[in-house]
Formats: structure tokens, C-alpha cells, sequence
């Protein structure tokens, strides 16, 4: 029988856990989901769809920022990353 998921989902650097829960309810205010509903960080009595629809924003966000960078770095004449 499989056991799941052994390591959980955790951020990789331990110092960016804060950052990555405020970043979460940033985005499930913007999205106008119902803080009442999400009591002490559990998140169990919104919907899959709301949870997933955050969690879906959050990775778009991440990757706008992370496609900024990469155009930045390109404008200050940096080295591309190698392929």
C-alpha cells in the first residue's frame, strides 16, 4: 500500500517558510477568498478548488518574478545560464 508523500511539501530554505505563508494569504486575499474560513493556518474547510486556485497564483507570481529577473540580468550585459 503506498505511504505518500514521506518529506512533505516544505520550502528548501528553511528561512524562506515565513515569507512563502505570508505570500499564500497575500494571495488568497487578492483572490477574495474568505479568511474567516482559514482558522490557526488550517485550511481544511475551503474547497479544493479555492486551495488549488491559490496555490495555482502563487507558482504564476513566482514565475513572473523569476522571468523579470532573468530579463534584468540579461539587460545588464550578465552571462545567460548555460543549456
Amino acid at each position: 500500500m503506498a505511504q505518500g508523500q514521506k518529506r512533505g511539501n516544505r520550502a528548501l530554505v528553511r528561512e524562506a517558510s515565513q515569507a512563502l505563508d505570508t505570500f499564500k494569504y497575500e494571495v488568497a486575499r487578492e483572490l477574495g477568498i474568505d479568511h474567516q474560513r482559514i482558522r490557526g493556518g488550517y485550511w481544511g474547510e475551503l474547497s479544493s478548488r479555492d486551495c488549488g486556485a491559490v496555490g495555482g497564483h502563487m507558482v504564476r507570481r513566482m514565475i513572473q518574478l523569476a522571468e523579470q529577473s532573468l530579463a534584468q540580468t540579461g539587460n545588464r550585459g550578465g552571462t545567460p545560464p548555460a543549456q
